[in-house]
């Protein structure tokens, strides 16, 4: 797509004034923008209608936005950007375990969750983009797949396995996955991932990188207490290392 006109988000939101100025303000910007403000319907919407991006509340009226994203998670594939009041951890860490993309904690500045979601759209769209014709993993800038003994990621197939058996990675986790395991060998900074994923700057508060971390780790056969593939080092970020 070569504009952000084409792109449709439903915003999952029971505050009808804050939905209305958000409304506003993201189609000012050129996106199609959609409201639902019952949690017990959004469900059925989601599923039904394939927006291209999701902005879930978590405090709903008939059904909580952390229900809601457990639910659409197996057939809606599309970005989920959930927004809490609360600033506890532990709502935040939900959110992602339940298969969200991003938070924001209210009150949302416009300027900011419009940023978000153009990191997300275009992280979807770049995902979308052909490998170009004859493209291999010798003859490619960069390869497309890596292989660490056991573990074999693919980027153009989006998987990875382990043992030969598929692992079940979320979309951010996999793009998390491909960043440190194409960097093996060099430790890349809270600051260096999250730019690289999402586009803006590190706020230096956000958690969902560490969150990220300690979800792949056992799902690729690391011990998540004494970490051998992905490591944290102190103070500087995270290393894949090559032979693990």
């Amino acid at each position: 797509m070569d504009t952000n006109e084409a792109w449709r988000i439903l915003i999952v939101e029971d505050d009808e004034r804050l939905a209305d100025l958000t409304k506003e303000y993201l189609e000012s910007n050129g996106l199609v923008v959609s409201v639902e403000p019952n949690g017990g319907k959004a469900v059925d919407r989601i599923q039904n209608e394939q927006p291209d991006l999701v902005v879930l509340d978590l405090m709903l009226p008939g059904e909580d936005g952390l229900s809601i994203c457990r639910k659409v998670r197996p057939s809606y594939h599309g970005p989920i950007l959930m927004l809490t009041a609360r600033t506890d951890d532990l709502d935040q860490v939900l959110g992602l375990e339940m298969g969200a993309d991003d938070y924001m904690c209210k009150p949302v500045r416009p300027r900011v969750l419009l940023a978000r979601i153009r990191a997300l759209l275009r992280r979807v769209k770049e995902q979308g983009e052909p490998q170009p014709a004859g493209a291999t993993e010798e003859s490619a800038d960069e390869p497309v797949r890596l292989i660490f003994n056991n573990l074999v990621i693919d980027r153009s197939m989006r998987e990875a396995w382990l043992e030969d058996e598929s692992i079940d990675l979320t979309s951010a986790e996999f793009d998390l996955l491909w960043l440190l395991a194409s960097s093996a060998g060099r430790v890349l900074s809270r600051e260096e991932i999250f730019t690289a994923l999402r586009g803006i700057e590190y706020d230096g508060q956000d958690r969902s990188i560490d969150v990220r971390v300690s979800r792949i780790r056992p799902k690729i056969g690391d011990d998540p207490v004494h970490p051998r593939r992905i490591k944290t080092v102190r103070s500087k970020g995270y290393l894949f290392v090559k032979e693990a």
